[in-house]
């Protein structure tokens, strides 16, 4: 889900750091065995230090997660940030696994820019010619005028029904999962609360729901590691081209028959004289479907496990929701990252970490990492729903990149938990999720569970 950016609605509740600007010398002293200032082209790059994890490695990504974790462990007591990949050429990239430099690099937008991509491997420039560039992919000033057009159209009455529908979507979920007992979490909630509030929100007609669905499924079902490499396939990209299809045709109806719908928000908002053509249009509800649907819909089905794992915080989130909701799903996030990576290209020379960057380097921020940070949290692999302060990077590391989502996809998660904890017993998993390999998201395919309906609502 969407919400505005905090300068330009500023009684929403989730400020969006300031990023500095880009130095103009290193602001540090150089690390040993990296350039020095003043010096051109990329430092020579060490070799990755004995025992530690290959990080460009498909095959490090299909190792079960604790595994993974404890690798990540061990990167973040090395001094600098390792390089990973070909020791020279395209495809090398540092990894940021601690927190504070994943933050730093978050908040210094000019110097670990999002262009040319924050995937892996960079979107192609035919692609982004056919479909447009996702914000994701942009810096300032494009980024911060296209998130302006975004933030003037959620106005405080579309986001105020968009609240009072989540609210309304979880309870009708929730009938339906104790009325039909069905198997899989994913299938019965996990994923149709965001896809459903998404489209609500955007004034998508039901005819189109279905076939949306499955499209979004394509787009995003091998992303992930296969064949040796991490690709995603050209079903997924027939799959955006079916979904911009559709949001051309609804951004023409809308324009001839305006709505109180985000659709025709964005496409006839005026700022600076701009407003979203049928390509950008496609792009964000690209983003916003497959980003949206996929992080919200894996953080549930991880918040379930982990309440079925916990049984004492699940018991004492069912008793006082109202008290344990924010923190419950904080810690959620936390503790799964439902996006694990993405990456920056550096495009000026900048100490960070112990290292010194160079323009045309490449950098991973690693916000799974990032959230066990032993420097950051106290015991980090215990799920704690009282943990304070969480300033967890789940939603990202601040600066102008901050999750447009979190707002929203926050109170889903809490209306969910509620209505289920408080119309079920013994909520759990029956048996361990099914999960996708992937370097980028902490994805959950399937999750059988099973509850005890409550006689009365509690």
């Amino acid at each position: 889900m969407v919400r505005p950016d905090p300068e330009e609605a500023p009684a929403m509740d989730i400020p969006a750091p300031p990023a500095p600007a880009a130095p103009s010398a290193v602001p540090g002293p150089a690390a040993p065995g990296t350039a020095a200032p003043g010096s051109t082209g990329p430092a020579p790059a060490a070799a990755v230090p004995s025992g530690l994890p290959d990080l460009a490695d498909p095959g490090f990504w299909r190792l079960p997660r604790p595994d993974r974790l404890a690798a990540f462990a061990r990167l973040r007591a090395v001094g600098a940030p390792v390089r990973f990949g070909p020791p020279e050429g395209p495809g090398g990239f540092h990894a940021l696994v601690r927190h504070a430099d994943v933050q730093e690099a978050s908040r210094t937008p000019r110097v670990f820019a999002s262009a040319p991509g924050v995937t892996t491997p960079e979107p192609a420039g035919w692609v982004k010619a056919l479909f447009g560039d996702s914000m994701v992919n942009l810096d300032d000033p494009e980024h911060a005028a296209l998130r302006r057009i975004v933030g003037r159209a959620f106005t405080p009455r579309l986001l105020a029904a968009a609240e009072e529908n989540v609210r309304a979507v979880a309870e009708r979920l929730v009938d339906e999962v104790i009325r039909d007992r069905p198997g899989d979490f994913v299938a019965a909630i996990a994923s149709r609360l965001p896809f459903e509030i998404i489209c609500d929100l955007m004034g998508v007609p039901g005819h189109h729901r279905r076939e949306i669905a499955r499209r979004i499924d394509e787009a995003s079902r091998d992303i992930g590691v296969g064949r040796g490499r991490l690709r995603m396939p050209g079903r997924g990209l027939r799959a955006l081209a079916h979904l911009h299809l559709v949001m051309g045709k609804l951004a023409r109806e809308r324009r001839r028959e305006p709505r109180e719908d985000l659709i025709t928000a964005l496409v006839t908002a005026d700022v600076d004289g701009q407003a979203l053509d049928a390509r950008r249009l496609g792009a964000f509800f690209s983003l916003l479907l497959v980003a949206g649907v996929e992080t919200t819909r894996n953080a549930l089905a991880h918040g379930l496990v982990l309440l079925g794992d916990h049984p004492a915080q699940r018991e004492l989130l069912a008793a006082e929701p109202e008290r344990y909701g924010d923190g419950a799903v904080e810690e959620i996030v936390r503790h799964s990252t439902p996006i694990i990576q993405f990456r920056r290209t550096v495009t000026a020379e900048y100490a960070l970490g112990g290292r010194v960057f160079r323009p045309g380097e490449k950098v991973v921020l690693f916000y799974a990492s990032a959230n066990r940070d032993e420097a950051v949290f106290a015991d980090p692999d215990a799920f704690d729903i009282t943990r304070s302060p969480n300033p967890h990077l789940g939603y990202g590391g601040g600066g102008p990149h901050y999750c447009l989502g979190a707002h929203l996809a926050r109170q889903e998660m809490k209306a969910v938990f509620r209505e289920l904890l408080s119309r079920t017993e013994n909520l759990r998993a029956t048996g361990p999720a099914e999960l996708i390999d992937s370097s980028f998201d902490n994805r959950v395919r399937a999750l059988p569970f099973t509850f005890t309906p409550r006689r009365h609502r509690g």
